[in-house]
């Protein structure tokens, strides 16, 4: 009987200090599996295999399955299965819309809303703000402040009596919103 096996067969019988000896002898085949793992991956993968391997050694010492071990065998097809979960729940976190998934990161600062028909866009940011200001009528008022006046974000608070880093926060929301507003309607 192999020292993994009689190392898991005492953590089975609920010894603590088990998992303890049982990372060391183990580490190097597990940073292999998951280095396979990774190399299964997108390339750009963030994740590094011996980050893989922490986070499933903790996953899988803090886990009921962990008194199910019953061989070497065993253990690392569950090692296995717990970096495969990690990767799929990286995956989807990824992929989720208010992370980021399918969209593509703008710089706030430097897109304009202006075109090359002032005229138009005039109307369409006047439309757009009419439905702004429905759903928030202080950002709306921060963005005629900003747009239609050329006010700073230090003028607008203290015109408005609100704090600058709140005006910040209203403008990059309204900007933004002003933004996917105008490209969905133009």
């Amino acid at each position: 009987m192999s020292d993994v096996t009689q190392i898991l067969d005492r953590a089975q019988q609920g010894d603590p200090k088990a998992a303890e000896q049982l990372l060391p002898l183990v580490y190097d085949e597990l940073h292999r599996l998951a280095a396979i793992k990774m190399a299964q991956e997108r390339p750009g993968q963030t994740l590094q295999a011996t980050a893989l391997v922490h986070e499933a050694w903790l996953r899988l010492v803090g886990s009921e399955e962990q008194k199910a071990w019953n061989s070497r065998g065993h253990f690392f097809a569950a090692a296995a299965a717990a970096m495969r979960r990690i990767l799929v729940d990286r995956a989807r976190e990824k992929a989720r819309t208010r992370h980021g998934g399918g969209l593509e990161r703008v710089d706030m600062e430097h897109v304009t809303i202006a075109t090359e028909d002032a005229d138009v866009t005039v109307l369409a940011v006047h439309d757009a703000l009419e439905k702004l200001e429905l759903e928030s009528p202080q950002k709306a008022e921060i963005v005629k402040l900003r747009y239609f006046t050329g006010l700073e974000h230090q003028e607008i608070a203290q015109t408005l009596g609100i704090s600058e880093p709140t005006v910040r926060r209203h403008w990059a929301f309204a900007r933004s919103w002003l933004y996917a507003e105008l490209k969905a309607t133009g």
